[in-house]
């Protein structure tokens, strides 16, 4: 079996018994600060994880979909690190950290998996890490492109922005500038024909 399909067993497995939760657009889940008491699992909308900085930036830590689990580390932290604000009309299914932990402790199997999951989740936010330690706009996006990600319709490459660590404006004129390479190209080939 893929890896990817058993890790998606494995957290429908984990959430299944979990009550599903609806949140309105720009509600908040959890502030940081707060005791951790479930963890989530979106099944509709996003969960953007996000974190005050001391110069009073702000910064999105993970921008979960449907599918992801929001915070994860959370399960094992005293505090949450950073607030959780729904993006748009959300659903998630919100597991008791209880009961999640006592699932873990009873399915040896269920655990590992669990593990598995979360070392899945470091790699990618490894990778998100070094995209943005990229010096140029080009450098970012190229990188996030090569790991298989696709630029989206038009209205929504400001979630590509926010992912790469870039402001739009910086994305749009990248975006414009590889446009007008590829125009130029075309132009070439066609005189030369």
């Amino acid at each position: 079996m893929h890896m990817i399909s058993i890790m998606l067993d494995v957290l429908e497995t984990i959430f299944a018994p979990a009550p599903l939760h609806r949140w309105a657009d720009g509600t908040t889940l959890f502030h940081a600060g707060d005791a951790p008491s479930a963890l989530y699992r979106v099944t509709r909308g996003r969960v953007l994880l996000r974190r005050s900085l001391d110069e009073g930036t702000e910064i999105t830590l993970q921008d979960a979909r449907p599918g992801d689990v929001v915070a994860e580390a959370s399960a094992y932290a005293a505090h949450y690190h950073c607030s959780a604000v729904a993006a748009g009309e959300t659903e998630a299914h919100a597991l008791p950290l209880t009961a999640f932990r006592a699932r873990l402790l009873r399915d040896p199997l269920l655990a590992a998996g669990w593990a598995a999951h979360l070392a899945r989740a470091v790699q990618s936010a490894r990778f998100r890490i070094e995209i943005r330690s990229l010096p140029t706009v080009r450098a970012r996006l190229d990188a996030w492109l090569s790991d298989g990600h696709a630029l989206p319709a038009k209205g929504h490459l400001q979630d590509v922005a926010a992912e790469i660590g870039v402001s739009r404006e910086a994305l749009y004129r990248e975006l414009a500038r590889r446009r007008g390479q590829s125009a130029a190209r075309a132009a070439a080939t066609t005189s030369a024909s």
